[in-house]
């Protein structure tokens, strides 16, 4: 027995980004919807790894680099780097 919490359908604005840089290549798609209190799913392309993400979650350096599992800091910085350029700054809102 399931509890139903919610069946929606939406057109959705995708945006895929591909870069390389000296350190890594990144292969990304980013899903903006009105669901999920208007955070984008960020989805690496390369592992299948995906998170709800704004551009306030990005301070976090650590977890962006384990999320993403990412080599090193420095290539979590790069990530931010691109990510910051897309993502919106979204205020936080209780969820449930």
């Amino acid at each position: 027995m399931f509890e139903h919490l919610y069946d929606v359908s939406e057109q959705a604005h995708v945006q895929f980004v591909g870069l390389i840089t000296e350190r890594a290549r990144y292969d990304f798609s980013i899903v903006f919807t009105n669901h999920f209190f208007g955070k984008p799913l960020v989805i690496c392309m390369q592992t299948g790894r995906s998170s709800l993400l704004c551009a306030d979650d990005l301070c976090n350096l650590d977890y962006l680099q384990q999320l993403f599992r990412l080599e090193n800091i420095q290539v979590a910085e790069e990530l931010r780097s691109l990510l910051l350029t897309r993502l919106p700054s979204i205020e936080a809102r209780e969820q449930y």
